[in-house]
């Protein structure tokens, strides 16, 4: 009885959780629904669009970091994005030398705390047209209004557009851009 008892628990909590993530408010990236119960791993591991990103955050060893509660707020490449990047430079990046530097380029994309779209928005009026944000490598970001999109500026120049924000997650949020940033 104590056996069916306990199959009848799970069960009914797997059902449950079910509903629970049936009832949540989901953006859809890479063809898979993301998740706000989820955290960013748990979500960008089901992105067909993110396979580069993930691979690479699994070759710097940024997984448990990304798990962990953050909050973080990422800027998530695309696969497309990567392919802009000269060819052999993710292959090269995501070798064991080639470690730190590979970590450098993604804790790039990351910023600490949970800033909306909306929050960058803010940020960027409050700023005259532009927002300075300090990433987790140390670096600065400059975020910026391009229509009704935001627009990033990296280190050396370069633009990567939000081409779709607010991906709410447990530990974060992510904006899914469409080019790789440089620090």
């Amino acid at each position: 009885m104590k056996a069916l008892n306990v199959t009848f628990a799970l069960i009914l909590g797997l059902a449950v959780s079910q509903v629970s993530f049936a009832q949540e408010k989901t953006v859809t990236v890479g063809g898979a629904p993301m998740y706000p119960s989820k955290n960013i791993i748990e979500n960008a591991v089901n992105s067909k669009d993110h396979t580069t990103l993930v691979a690479a955050v699994k070759a710097a060893d940024l997984v448990e970091t990304l798990s962990s509660p953050g909050p973080f707020t990422v800027f998530a490449p695309t696969n497309k994005a990567f392919d802009k990047l000269p060819k052999g430079t993710v292959e090269t990046l995501v070798k064991p030398e080639n470690k730190e530097t590979l970590t450098g380029i993604l804790t790039y994309h990351v910023v600490p705390g949970k800033l909306s779209a909306e929050d960058l928005m803010k940020q960027i009026q409050d700023g005259g047209g532009k927002a300075m944000l300090k990433t987790a490598a140390g670096g600065t970001l400059t975020a910026m209004k391009k229509g009704k999109k935001i627009e990033l500026m990296d280190a050396k120049g370069g633009t990567a557009t939000v081409t779709i924000p607010d991906v709410f997650q447990s530990n974060g949020v992510i904006h899914v851009i469409d080019t790789v940033l440089m620090p």
